[in-house]
């Protein structure tokens, strides 16, 4: 008789851990999409070119205008210096 108790525990366990992880695939796979962030870039760390540069790390100041990083959406907004749009 313990044994099966056992087992149906061990069953039990299992099926609330399997939809816990189905949970959390699902939370995964509700993730944002990306946007660019301009102007909170550090030097060296911008996603792609600007009109002043040709590539990815090649931004030579911090918080430079026109160069930007992929943030997931809703992000940029919320940080202090972030704009969805190259400043002038």
């Amino acid at each position: 008789m313990k044994d099966s108790n056992a087992i149906i525990s061990a069953a039990i366990v299992g099926l609330f851990a399997l939809n816990a992880m189905g949970i959390a695939g699902t939370v995964l796979a509700e993730e944002k999409k990306p946007e660019k962030c301009y102007g909170i870039v550090k030097a060296g760390s911008n996603d792609c070119q600007t009109s002043s540069h040709a590539c990815a790390g090649q931004n030579k100041e911090d918080g430079e205008a026109m160069s930007w990083i992929y943030l997931p959406q809703g992000t940029c907004e919320k940080i202090v210096g972030g704009s969805l749009k190259p400043k002038s």
